[in-house]
């Protein structure tokens, strides 16, 4: 079997006839995981992912299997799975073995998927291109002297790279969408609320949503119609009723009225990109899709907003980190040398960075200057797109400014590594659904265009990416 494009209808369709068992299918991804040499997994559990194969070959031999039971998964390592080490890609979280599950993997579980592990991740999840885990990079599968794209690098690299058909990431500013258009997946951050957060390791409170890898919108949409909805542990969930989106999927595709935000195809784009999104909107028209510009004139200021907001609920959440309570604990002769030595020697360079950024965001004297400030940015920019989807259906805009850049490229230049998600942070700040779709590539690397849609509508964008797909097969 060709692991590198199983999809979830492939793996159903053989489990169901017998062709292999979830237990082969599972040994078969661990043997490409042990074997794998771009860093995507940060620790796999054999003996757990075969005991939940054959459980979910007895649930099948019983009668009792879904479409989802015995479909390996990888998991982003910032969501907690009870039994598996939980490190978010940080030293002082190293040996930590959470006593729960977070309710979005609770939920595949009990549908009978197999985890096959925990994946690599820039440090709680803060970087562009998985180069600030503190267990080494991941290498892109489709280009080893090429980034995967962060934060979710390694659930990408996973997918692409055929060590697991599907994988959870998470996106706070772009950590799916950016990874899986560097990798040439599906990747969707859907709306703020549409999937728990109970049980992912808090980055930017306000802006942290749980994302979906997988190879083509079908298969997304059978993961999120399984794990969205509302979540007594999560108070942000949201009680927005959960289609079917599957079904919705192959629903027939009217034509759309679609926004070219004009902001998005300014200088900073790469012209090669330029060039393959023109293409596409000009197949699309050809389908009876109608394109109208439309401006957004406060998007030119979400990237500032963005690393003010985030740096500061940063600086909040990992207050939590001190050595005391879980985690790495580093002995001082009083407990403000403890606090220091266990920080700095926990967390890497990036975290710091962003920590003191958002205390000096958060303290006095500034406060009002820049996180107040911020935030009121925030609403003006969530006003434009709420104005601009009364008269469009989705927005079109590029996914990033360029293609997979070499590792080592931007480390050294943190602003230069921020732009990378220029074009993804505004779905955050204003909790909007967006989604990225592979339109090709360019020298081998591949390309994305970002859908953006008013909240809950992933139905919409899932269904117009499926109908892309079954287009350009």
């Amino acid at each position: 079997m060709n692991l590198q494009t199983l999809t979830i209808t492939n793996i159903a369709v053989g489990l169901e006839s017998g062709e292999f068992s979830a237990v082969e299918l599972a040994g078969e991804y661990l043997k490409a995981i042990e074997a794998d040499k771009t860093n995507s997994f940060i620790s796999a559990d054999p003996e757990l992912a075969l005991a939940a194969a054959g459980l979910a070959d007895k649930r099948r031999g019983a009668g009792e299997a879904s479409v989802l039971t015995g479909v390996p998964i990888a998991i982003k390592d910032v969501l907690t799975v009870k039994g598996l080490t939980a490190t978010a890609g940080s030293k002082i979280l190293q040996n930590y073995r959470p006593p729960y599950t977070a309710t979005a993997v609770d939920t595949l579980q009990r549908a009978g998927m197999v985890i096959l592990g925990k994946t690599n991740c820039d440090e709680f999840a803060m970087g562009s291109s998985n180069e600030n885990s503190a267990y080494g990079s991941v290498l892109n599968p489709l280009d080893i002297t090429r980034v995967p794209g962060g934060s979710s690098g390694g659930s990408a690299a996973a997918v692409a790279g055929g060590l697991a058909p599907v994988a959870l990431g998470t996106d706070t500013g772009g950590s799916v969408r950016q990874p899986a258009a560097f990798c040439g997946l599906i990747g969707l951050k859907p709306t703020y609320g549409r999937i728990s957060r109970y049980g992912l390791m808090s980055m930017a409170s306000s802006l942290d949503t749980v994302g979906i890898f997988s190879h083509t919108a079908e298969d997304c949409a059978l993961l999120l119609q399984t794990i969205a909805g509302p979540d007594d542990h999560d108070a942000t969930s949201s009680s927005e009723p959960v289609v079917h989106y599957f079904k919705h999927c192959r629903q027939q595709q009217e034509p759309l009225t679609i926004g070219l935000p004009k902001q998005y195809f300014l200088e900073g784009l790469d012209e090669r990109i330029r060039k393959l999104l023109e293409q596409t909107i000009e197949r699309l028209k050809k389908k009876g899709h109608r394109f109208v510009e439309v401006d957004l004139p406060y998007a030119d200021y979400a990237l500032a907003a963005y690393y003010i907001i985030m740096p500061a609920e940063v600086s909040s959440n990992l207050a939590r980190y001190d050595g005391l309570r879980y985690g790495l604990s580093v002995a001082g002769k009083d407990l403000d040398q403890q606090y220091r030595a266990t920080r700095t020697i926990g967390f890497g360079a990036e975290v710091k960075r962003r920590i003191l950024l958002g205390t000096y965001a958060l303290s006095a004297g500034y406060y009002e200057a820049y996180y107040l400030q911020a935030q009121k940015v925030r609403a003006l920019i969530k006003q434009d797109y709420d104005k601009a989807f009364v008269s469009v259906d989705m927005l079109l805009t590029p996914t990033t400014p360029t293609v997979a850049f070499r590792l080592g490229e931007k480390v050294q230049d943190p602003l230069s590594m921020y732009l990378a998600d220029i074009y993804t942070v505004s779905a955050n700040i204003t909790g909007i659904p967006g989604l990225n779709v592979p339109i090709g590539q360019i020298d081998g690397l591949p390309v994305g265009m970002q859908l953006l849609g008013p909240a809950w509508s992933e139905e919409l964008l899932l269904r117009f990416a499926h109908h892309w797909e079954q287009a350009n097969k």
